[in-house]
């Protein structure tokens, strides 16, 4: 982890002092952020959070680079194929801050598993799974730990970047996995209080397939190269401004 006296020195990360300030660069060195996913939303999301400073993140996955994930994961080279997910993830935060204080949890989270991770502290959790069951189940037990949560919809089936929207998951809309999700859990009392990066583009109807060999998905979608990696841009700005949100209040803007 990056200290105080020594952040001026470190050249790598002057212009992230540069733009947040002393202070907001130490409370991201501070900070305890849980990424859950490392696809195509979730790995990129956790590279810029690491690039920015973040001091101890947490990552977790259970499947290991296919093919085909090449067209849209910054994990998937040809030469990591066959690897696990978190074992490239790891080798690559590490490589760009090796003082990142980093928590690697191999497996598909569910049930006590969940229940179990999220018991613990974390200043931040990112939800990029990107199955049903295990999201609402990850989703509920944030909640219940008081964590501060933001949460990826669909990327698949979207091609404008323009549409990208963040709210809170009452306010998602044009989402069919928001939508699955807002009605599972209305069965458990909630219906708002956590943040959805989502995209209102419309899906076309011949992007989805219905497949019945794919494990825990009934259908796959087709998915452009640059949507999850936006996708988990933003939900990666969510998280740092949030965390620095005190010290973007007070900041002197430019005057035109």
């Amino acid at each position: 982890m990056l200290r105080p006296d020594n952040l001026q020195n470190d050249t790598w990360f002057s212009r992230t002092q540069l733009m947040l300030g002393k202070s907001g660069v130490m409370k991201l060195q501070q900070a305890h952020v849980l990424v859950a996913g490392l696809g195509g939303v979730g790995a990129i999301a956790a590279e810029m959070l690491c690039r920015a400073g973040v001091g101890r993140l947490t990552v977790t996955d259970s499947d290991i680079v296919q093919a085909s994930n090449r067209n849209r994961q910054v994990l998937a080279l040809r030469s990591t194929e066959g690897k696990p997910k978190v074992e490239v993830m790891q080798n690559r935060l590490l490589d760009i801050n090796p003082m990142l204080e980093l928590h690697t949890i191999t497996g598909y989270l569910k049930d006590e598993k969940i229940i179990d991770l999220l018991a613990q502290p974390f200043d931040y959790v990112l939800d990029a799974i990107d199955t049903l069951s295990p999201k609402l189940y990850f989703i509920i037990y944030a909640l219940k730990n008081n964590h501060r949560l933001v949460s990826s919809m669909g990327a698949g089936g979207k091609l404008d970047p323009a549409l990208i929207r963040v709210a809170d998951i009452s306010g998602t809309f044009q989402c069919k996995l928001a939508f699955d999700l807002r009605k599972r859990l209305r069965k458990h009392g909630i219906t708002e209080g956590f943040k959805a990066v989502f995209s209102s583009e419309p899906v076309a109807l011949h992007t989805i397939l219905r497949t019945e060999t794919e494990k825990n998905k009934k259908s796959t979608v087709g998915t452009i190269s640059y949507m999850p990696a936006m996708f988990g841009c933003f939900c990666a700005s969510v998280i740092i401004r949030d965390l620095i949100e005190d010290d973007l209040s007070t900041s002197k803007l430019i005057e035109k």
